[in-house]
């Protein structure tokens, strides 16, 4: 009998990790409107970019990111091509003229 419940387990633990991961929207299924809209709408967001690649979007102005990060330009695939959206990113060190 207990073989039988941690078979059980583990084949729950299966089905939750697979739907957590279809749960998260995948920006090749969405147009690049729908995209900057939901990052819109939930100020940040993570949303898959690949079958096994993912990160956090976030809006251009807001409080988003956490020090020293700022909202940096970054381009996602969409299902009509590549879409510009921001991602937190430590900006680049100017170099004095």
């Amino acid at each position: 009998m207990p073989i039988r419940k941690i078979a059980l387990c583990a084949a729950a633990m299966t089905v939750a990790a697979t739907s957590f991961a279809s749960a998260r929207p995948d920006t090749r299924k969405m147009t690049c409107a729908q995209t900057q809209a939901l990052i819109q709408s939930q100020h940040a967001a993570v949303l898959s970019t690949g079958p096994n690649t993912y990160d956090r979007y976030v809006r251009q102005f807001g409080n988003e990111c956490d020090a020293p990060s700022v909202p940096m330009v970054a381009y996602v695939p969409t299902s009509g091509g590549q879409c510009m959206v921001y991602r937190c990113d430590e900006p680049s060190p100017q170099v004095p003229n």
